[in-house]
């Protein structure tokens, strides 16, 4: 699996999500930085140079991105596979997530490429799992929902002065809202019940933003509920972090 990074700017200065600065660096300058932070997707001149390497090794791709309602990145996925003519063959897939929603996906269709499917079986089946996949996050200041337009000072101010934590998830591919939790920790009950509460749970998955003891904590419970599966631990990536915040939580699965 390839991974083409997004680009975070905070003022003048600019990182490559992953590669230039950590995911816990990031959430320090995003706590502690003056200047609104902005991300911006991969080029197509970026797509391009990963899919001419990967074609070295492969005759396909199998292209999978963050929400093409939240991100240019499908974009300029789409117009590097057009510089790609005839030089192999590139699918492009809008996941409609992103995170460890965005991860699972990634993870079933390699799954199947290891496995030797098709590429047109892969396709197919990545687009039947991109509707089972269930995902629901935890916000703990609204002042990043603010900054990126997505809610009003004055309902984050009420929030605020009641201790009010969102719940989002995403439809149609979409940030929304489901939900309110009176308190964060009422907040981390109420992720813990939308798993326990789901049917068929697989391929679960715990994401942070800078509060990795806290995913722990929330992994070992439903582990509890969920012996027998293994639940993925990773972070909260800038494409995601950007609206959500220091102090998030997400959980993800099939």
């Amino acid at each position: 699996v390839a991974v083409v990074p997004a680009y975070v700017k905070f003022g003048d200065e600019v990182y490559r999500d992953g590669v230039d600065i950590s995911g816990d660096g990031f959430y320090r300058k995003l706590a502690t930085s003056f200047v609104y932070l902005v991300t911006s997707p991969p080029t197509p001149a970026d797509f391009f140079k990963v899919y001419s390497d990967c074609l070295k090794d492969a005759e396909s791709i199998v292209s999978i991105h963050i929400s093409a309602k939240i991100s240019d990145t499908y974009d300029s996925a789409m117009k590097a596979k057009k510089l790609m003519k005839g030089k192999g063959q590139v699918e492009v897939i809008d996941s409609r997530f992103t995170s460890v929603g965005l991860a699972l996906i990634v993870m079933a269709a390699a799954r199947l490429a290891n496995a030797g499917e098709s590429i047109s079986n892969i396709v197919k089946e990545t687009q039947r799992g991109i509707n089972q996949i269930r995902m629901l996050g935890l916000v703990d200041t609204m002042k990043y929902l603010v900054a990126g337009g997505r809610i009003s000072r004055v309902t984050a101010a009420v929030a605020n002065l009641f201790q009010i934590k969102p719940l989002l998830t995403f439809k149609n591919g979409e940030v929304v809202r489901r939900g309110l939790a009176r308190t964060y920790l009422r907040g981390m009950d109420d992720l813990c019940e939308f798993v326990e509460t789901s049917p068929n749970v697989q391929d679960l998955a715990v994401a942070y933003s800078n509060i990795r003891a806290q995913a722990e904590e929330l992994r070992k419970r439903l582990s509890s509920v969920f012996p027998e599966e293994k639940i993925y631990l990773a972070q909260i990536g800038a494409g995601l972090g950007v609206h959500m915040g220091p102090g998030a939580l997400v959980v993800a699965f099939t």
